[in-house]
């Protein structure tokens, strides 16, 4: 007994379905790449979303899409099936963690790329000589003297731009001027 068309397929022509599995050969592997990023990185859950995608997405293959491509509504559909693939995973009950008796902590590996990213794009926002100084002073770990016979300048030129510098990162990263002070009177001994 037939019901008609699935209420969720447009009627499509033949080359339609062409079009649509050229546009799946081409940009596969970008969607891919926005399905992992979505998921946060976890390739098996990639895959299963951007399939979902394609399958959504080839269902409503015989309507017009807007732009002319069916690459923004499968984005639409990626993002919406992400987020709707991440309410299903919490309304899932929290279970508690088992105890394995005192350890230390993890370290927060996140943390850390978070901070360097933030160093490394508030140290671009530096003028030249303010980085150069503080990259070989503290990256490098060359002693004042070494700098300034490197940046053909004097040694308070290379204390003044590192003073400067550093506290243009600490603004950049949001620091307190109180909490910074109490950093340098802890000791700046980095001679």
């Amino acid at each position: 007994m037939d019901f008609g068309p699935d209420r969720f397929e447009a009627p499509v022509s033949r080359d339609a379905g062409d079009s649509f599995e050229e546009f799946v050969r081409g940009r596969s592997a970008y969607l891919f790449q926005l399905a992992l990023l979505l998921t946060g990185q976890k390739q098996e859950d990639a895959e299963d979303l951007l399939q979902v995608a394609l399958e959504r997405a080839w269902r409503r293959r015989g309507l017009r899409y807007r732009h002319g491509s069916p690459e923004p509504y499968v984005r639409q559909i990626l993002v919406n099936a992400s987020i709707d693939r991440w309410r299903r995973l919490r309304r899932r009950g929290e279970g508690p963690l088992q105890d394995s008796g005192p350890s230390p902590l993890a370290a927060d590996p996140a943390g850390v790329v978070a901070r360097r990213d933030l160093l490394m794009r508030s140290l671009a926002l530096l003028p030249p000589r303010q980085r150069a100084v503080l990259v070989l002073r503290y990256w490098e770990d060359l002693s004042e003297a070494e700098v300034a016979a490197m940046m053909g300048c004097s040694v308070g030129t290379v204390k003044s731009q590192a003073s400067r510098g550093l506290a243009r990162l600490r603004e950049l990263a949001g620091v307190p001027a109180s909490k910074a002070a109490g950093h340098a009177e802890e000791g700046d001994s980095h001679d």
